[in-house]
């Protein structure tokens, strides 16, 4: 979706994908020490807002206004504070070592970009910190086809399969690799089974 379709979902009145925070990034944030985090692609802003709330310092990114508009608005309610960029990945750079941690949920970028971009949040990330990652896998056409309200990627190019997940996070110890079957329920957008691959690793 480019900047344009990402503008006009958020600036629905509803949260597309919910106010409350991804259910993988709600089990595993808690296991880390609250430091600097890196958000990519954190849309509406509820998963950066929700690390905010638990303590830590939340550096956000999108290509959207619009998400960002809501996000401010989110992160107003809960009372939290968060930095937040809006523009395109390509063009948004950062020291590297610079984060604790990266949390990468349903941050789809375009095929000929994913390898590039997945490089550049490597250097991002310290020594020592870990990625928290859940999105899509190529095997999840199927469940869209099935039922379109679960969402997903039309372009199956931009999802993930855990050999792609090996290559752009190498030599990560691997806390959890793994592709399953979820069930989403995740404001309007992301409703019913999906398949996922899942990540939290440790450069």
């Amino acid at each position: 979706m480019n900047k344009e379709r990402w503008d006009g979902r958020y600036r629905e009145e509803t949260y597309a994908y919910g106010e409350g925070p991804n259910a993988f990034f709600n089990t595993w944030l808690p296991k880390f020490e609250p430091k600097s985090i890196l958000m990519p692609a954190d849309g509406e802003g509820r998963n950066g807002v929700y690390a905010a709330s638990s303590g830590w310092q939340v550096t956000a990114f999108d290509l959207s206004s619009e998400g960002k508009a809501k996000a401010m608005q989110l992160a107003s309610r809960k009372q939290v504070s968060l930095d937040y960029i809006v523009g395109d990945f390509a063009e948004i750079e950062f020291e590297e070592n610079s984060f604790d941690a990266i949390g990468l949920i349903y941050a789809h970028f375009p095929a000929e970009k994913k390898a590039e971009f997945h490089q550049k949040l490597h250097t991002y990330l310290k020594p020592g910190g870990v990625v928290i990652f859940e999105a899509f896998s190529k095997n999840h056409l199927p469940y869209k086809q099935a039922n379109p309200r679960v969402g997903g990627p039309g372009n199956m190019d931009v999802a993930f399969s855990i050999e792609e997940i090996q290559a752009y996070f190498p030599n990560y110890s691997p806390l959890l690799l793994e592709e399953a079957v979820v069930e989403l329920n995740e404001g309007k957008y992301h409703v019913g089974q999906g398949s996922v691959i899942r990540f939290v690793g440790r450069k």
